[in-house]
């Protein structure tokens, strides 16, 4: 069997066609997501378009494009589908991926591996209420794993909290004025927030004694 390869191009965002009857949908929050993954990782995934420009997968980028009021975006011309073949294809991009799945304990511990590293977390998809669903399950997981030598265990532990928003706004201040007051020794954690919080909590308990 021939692989078909499309040719890379680059083309203007105002060159290309949405498919009339794509049953896709994009919501805004979405394309604001779409953004912000380009804004930290770039245009790393091609439109897809016929030889008449006609987008085939990719408008959730295409859509983000126009709005980061992009010029030019990157696709990938496949000239080689029928006109049955580019109306398959138009479900099947967008189907196929729906049908896979996550491991959700490496999830969970990837999740904690970039918190720690004091990665932004809200590029990558999840909304604030699904990272809190997440990483409790980390300690869930370490509840249920086997014994180490001390050696193998992790020094490194994580620990969420629920709050309203009165209160989140009262302790992402206290973490930013925290942070202000001199640099931290990163020799045991690099993770700012998590040096903020317990700079905070030094101060409370050397004032309670």
């Amino acid at each position: 069997m021939n692989e078909k390869q499309g040719k890379h191009v680059n083309l203007p965002v105002d060159s290309l066609k949405p498919y009339a009857n794509n049953a896709r949908t994009h919501s805004a929050a979405q394309i604001d997501q779409i953004i912000a993954s380009i804004e930290e990782f770039g245009f790393t995934a091609p439109i897809l378009i016929d030889e008449a420009y006609t987008i085939l997968a990719g408008t959730g980028r295409y859509a983000a494009a126009q709005k980061m009021g992009r010029e030019t975006v990157p696709c990938i011309m496949l000239e080689h589908l029928t006109p049955e073949q580019k109306r398959a294809y138009v479900i099947a991009d967008n189907r196929i991926a729906e049908n896979a799945g996550w491991n959700r304990e490496l999830l969970a511990l990837e999740l904690t591996e970039l918190d720690l590293a004091d990665f932004d977390l809200g590029v990558i998809g999840f909304s604030d209420k699904e990272l809190e669903k997440l990483l409790p399950g980390l300690a869930a997981v370490s509840e249920n794993m086997p014994d180490l030598p001390t050696g193998d265990k992790s020094a490194y532990q994580q620990m969420t909290f629920t709050l309203h928003n009165t209160q989140a706004e009262l302790v992402k201040a206290a973490i930013a004025a925290a942070k202000k007051l001199k640099p931290f020794d990163e020799s045991l954690n690099k993770n700012s927030n998590g040096n903020a919080i317990t700079r905070i909590c030094e101060m409370f308990l050397n004032g309670q004694s």
